[in-house]
């Protein structure tokens, strides 16, 4: 895949403008198809408008089971795509659209959409929510759901990672595979030894392979397991806190998996995962959707591990994923609101969200339900994945900090994670990047 010109560029922002052009007429055209009258009413009923960054594929099940428990209502999905998400929404929803009803909300990004004023507070305008949904998730999807005492929006998933090892060239080097029992967990030292003797004796590329190469989501691991924090702290939760110990120690680890040619540099996002399907790398860190994808790969011998930590440190794992919420402009509240209840807190909708991907459902009884069938159809290479699942999201899992500034400060970490994996020292690095985040967030005070 050719890479984009620089954002700074002028074809970089022509790109990325007629980019965003196209998805908002596509939204919009999307939204009206089929519609006449005031709120989306077609055929007597109601047909909501639901904006997410998912495949429509991937949500078809959902929709059709909602179409199917109210006959009378349809739900038209868009799909835009996730870099350009927060820009359509805050461009629509600063003009007070209501031609989108429902939508996908990043469960960092709640507070500063609720801040804002973009989304319904579900406790006071639909009885009973707050303590069907209190019954149906756990307290942790609970509060990433919302904001300043309030219920905001409503889970559909969660997650987890996982280490994933391509067992035949371990095998090859003579390293025995890390175990899938959460309590004979590797630490990040045995994963990088292993990795670089299977790299020594049989020529694999690469030790170690991080699928989201250089996200907050992927990295806040190695610093809270090291206890540097999340980077965010005050009462406001507006001040920057890279700089710690923890902060300085993980992020120079992470330098060092590059600049020793553990890990790789000139790679995107999207070409990580090939690089271990292709069995270029001996080990591999990514979620579940990597399951389904490696299992498809003819030939790969492969397994899964609890995720590592450091030998000094404590096991951290990241969790969280997209939530929903209504559009206080929408013309159809009281159905958007019965279909994000029908989408979180009704176990067969959230399993409808799941039918047709890897992804974990943030309801309890779901969440049951989804773990007992992966034991059920368990492979030799995927046999302790419920296991691993079920004790990361009881035991290890944190959550991206809840801040109305998170938004700035995924992109001022996203760039100077870039610059500590390309040479960069990392404490001068993150010295730079919570000036920056002190500057940018002056402006939210």
């Amino acid at each position: 895949m050719a890479s984009p010109p620089p954002s700074g560029s002028p074809a970089g922002r022509l790109s990325r403008r007629g980019l965003l052009g196209a998805a908002l007429a596509a939204a919009g055209g999307a939204a009206l198809t089929g519609c006449s009258g005031r709120g989306g009413t077609v055929d007597g009923g109601t047909a909501l408008r639901f904006l997410g960054p998912n495949t429509a594929e991937s949500l078809r099940p959902l929709t059709d089971a909602y179409r199917t428990a109210r006959p009378r209502s349809r739900v038209d999905y868009t799909a835009i795509p996730p870099t350009q998400l927060s820009d359509v929404l805050q461009l629509r929803l600063t003009a007070k659209d209501t031609a989108i009803d429902v939508y996908f909300a990043d469960q960092p990004r709640v507070p500063a959409l609720a801040a804002r004023g973009f989304l319904t507070d579900l406790g006071a305008t639909r009885h009973g929510t707050v303590a069907r949904a209190r019954a149906a998730v756990s307290e942790e999807q609970y509060t990433a759901s919302s904001w300043d005492g309030h219920l905001w929006s409503l889970p559909l998933w969660t997650s987890t990672q996982y280490l994933f090892h391509n067992t035949r060239l371990l095998n090859a080097a003579g390293v025995r595979p890390p175990h899938a029992d959460p309590a004979d967990r590797w630490t990040w030292e045995e994963v990088t030894e292993a990795g670089r003797r299977t790299q020594d004796r049989t020529g694999a590329q690469y030790a170690l392979v991080l699928e989201q190469i250089q996200s907050y989501y992927c990295l806040q691991p190695l610093v809270e397991g090291l206890g540097g924090g999340s980077g965010i702290t005050g009462d406001d939760m507006l001040t920057p806190a890279v700089t710690t110990d923890g902060w300085v120690r993980a992020m120079t680890w992470y330098g060092r998996l590059f600049a020793d040619g553990l890990a790789p540099r000139a790679v995107t996002q999207a070409q990580t995962s090939s690089l271990f399907s292709t069995g270029k790398a001996a080990f591999f860190v990514g979620g579940p959707s990597k399951l389904s994808e490696f299992a498809a790969v003819k030939g790969l011998d492969w397994g899964v591990a609890p995720l590592p930590y450091f030998a000094d440190g404590r096991p951290v794992t990241p969790t969280g994923s997209w939530s929903i919420g209504v559009n206080p402009y929408s013309l159809n509240a009281e159905e958007a609101g019965r279909f994000t209840e029908f989408a979180s807190l009704d176990p067969e909708g959230n399993l409808a969200s799941v039918a047709v991907s890897p992804l974990i459902p943030a309801n309890r009884e779901a969440f049951d339900r989804y773990a007992a069938d992966l034991e059920r159809h368990a492979t030799r290479a995927t046999e302790g994945v419920p296991r691993i699942m079920r004790h990361e999201l009881a035991h290890t899992a944190v959550s991206r900090p809840r801040s109305i500034g998170y938004t700035q400060f995924e992109t001022v970490m996203g760039s100077a994670f870039s610059d500590i994996r390309n040479g960069s020292p990392a404490d001068s690095r993150l010295a730079d990047a919570a000036d920056e985040l002190v500057r940018t967030w002056e402006r939210l005070r």
